[in-house]
């Protein structure tokens, strides 16, 4: 399933960097960053919820944000792209590094 994941953290509380930070590391282990705080991750449901907690783990709820969106299995018919930065479709297209 694809899950589509946001976050928005407070540098106006302790360690938001430290937890931005960490998040987005979290969120490169799982998925594609396709803006600067949200991320594309293709996975299956074992792997949802350990990601799920280790992101609920991270985050402070009195001061940040942190939302997922589930577009399932067919979310190719769900995301449209416009705009700069060509979208790479990771997760299907072949890779050589």
């Amino acid at each position: 399933m694809m899950i589509l994941v946001t976050y928005d953290v407070s540098f106006d509380s302790k360690n938001g960097q430290k937890r931005l930070r960490q998040l987005a590391k979290v969120c490169l282990d799982y998925g594609v960053r396709v803006q600067y705080s949200v991320f594309e991750c293709e996975i299956d449901a074992a792997q949802w919820l350990h990601f799920k907690n280790k992101l609920l783990s991270i985050y402070d709820s009195e001061v940040d944000s942190l939302r997922f969106y589930k577009l399932g299995k067919n979310w190719q018919n769900k995301v449209e792209h416009y705009g700069a930065k060509v979208a790479i479709d990771i997760f299907r297209d072949t890779l050589i590094l």
